[in-house]
């Protein structure tokens, strides 16, 4: 009988260890696959968001670049560039002088006024996605 309760005690030790001693493989790639889900839900939701955010700023800079140029206009003759807006200290060294992608924003002047286009994501001036 004795023999019989060390045997059971030696069994509920050895299943008590076996519980502590942590997560299996199995257990573990689970919980990698629910987190590479998640992970990819949230890339699904937040990029478009940054596309938009990205056209709105471009938008909006180039708006104040259009400001600063009829300023410059007022002052200047010539079409100016976005390197003589800032060394004229017409436009603010901490406003963008490029836009969301890195591009250079282009400025036309005519008799209608200033125009700022940027060629927009695809960085082709004169297609459907520049922004003005």
């Amino acid at each position: 009988m004795r023999a019989f309760q060390r045997n059971q005690n030696r069994q509920r030790r050895k299943a008590n260890r076996r519980s502590r001693e942590g997560m299996t493989l199995i257990e573990i790639m689970v919980v990698m696959v629910i987190m590479a889900l998640v992970a990819t839900a949230a890339g699904f939701a937040i990029l478009p968001q940054l596309k938009k955010a990205k056209i709105k700023q471009t938008s909006s800079d180039a708006k104040a670049i259009a400001s600063a140029s009829e300023l410059y206009l007022s002052e200047h003759d010539n079409c100016p560039t976005t390197q003589e807006l800032l060394s004229e200290r017409i436009l603010d060294k901490n406003k963008n002088t490029r836009d969301g992608w890195g591009n250079e924003f282009s400025i036309e002047c005519d008799q209608d006024g200033v125009t700022v286009r940027s060629p927009g994501p695809d960085g082709q001036m004169g297609t459907e996605d520049d922004i003005q």
